[in-house]
């Protein structure tokens, strides 16, 4: 099994505030690997840097054995790989302009766009690739509706989607399960497991605790840096909640912002 993704010391700022300090992982292709923390705990950072959109004040992410991340100077490379398909990242909910006119299918297609030769028009396999795409989501049906007239787990699919017709090696999931009913949630789990047994790998953040060992092999404990990086039913040890949470956690039900358990997953930004 061979390293996709490498983050060593990690340093990233806004202005004077340190979001993330010295992240140091390793993530092996085909694995799901799932990313837990409070807010503010820097697991959209940690996604930003590894995507290029924030610049690193130390350290460096390899993607493949590529500079995928890093200071400054190498941002034109984060760019570059990933227009080059290599990561997909599906935002949190909030990030997104619901009422943009923009239909399922054209959401979908834009994880074709690097495959577009100068005509920057879909070929039949391009659309092959969507039409495949949404029947694996199971949005076939919903295909040519507005984005924003789906229910929160359809638009979580889409966004998916997107990804699987990317045919992207490492997909970035920021809390995809918060806002979505089960069958949604049973669905999204199943493709993710189907995609990293074709191997992709997987980094998801969640608040969901619960479902962390059904669909994850491994998991990061998060709170500012990497606290503990191992398999699931380990990294939801009580006294290792308790250093992320800053209290007592139960292990079996979703997280809120705070650290404290709610009825359902925060949405929060991180």
């Amino acid at each position: 099994m061979s390293t996709l993704l490498s983050c060593e010391n990690v340093h990233v700022n806004y202005g004077p505030v340190r979001a993330l300090t010295g992240a140091s992982f390793t993530l092996d292709t085909g694995r799901i690997c799932g990313l837990i923390g409070m807010n503010g705990s820097g697991k959209s950072t940690l996604f930003k840097a590894i995507m290029g959109v924030v610049p690193m004040h130390a350290g460096s992410i390899t993607l493949d054995g590529q500079p995928v991340g890093g200071n400054r100077g190498s941002r034109g490379k984060n760019a570059h790989h990933h227009r080059a398909g290599l990561v997909s990242y599906v935002p949190q909910s909030e990030e997104i302009d619901w009422t943009f006119p923009i239909s399922v299918r054209e959401v979908v297609s834009m994880g074709r766009y690097r495959n577009l030769g100068i005509t920057r028009r879909l070929r039949a396999a391009d659309r092959a690739a969507v039409d495949e795409a949404l029947a694996r989501v199971e949005l076939t049906d919903l295909a040519d509706r507005q984005i924003g007239a789906l229910s929160g787990g359809q638009r979580k699919r889409a966004f998916v989607a997107r990804a699987i017709a990317q045919g992207a090696q490492l997909l970035l999931l920021d809390e995809p399960f918060a806002g979505v009913d089960k069958r949604s949630e049973a669905m999204l789990m199943q493709v993710i497991k189907q995609l990293r047994d074709e191997g992709a790998t997987v980094l998801v953040s969640t608040h969901d605790l619960a479902s962390l060992r059904q669909f994850a092999d491994e998991a990061l404990l998060l709170r500012g840096t990497i606290l503990m990086h191992d398999t699931p039913e380990k990294v939801l040890a009580p006294e290792n909640l308790v250093r992320a949470f800053g209290m007592e956690v139960d292990a079996g039900a979703p997280v809120a912002a705070t650290g404290t358990t709610a009825n359902s997953s925060a949405e929060g930004k991180n």
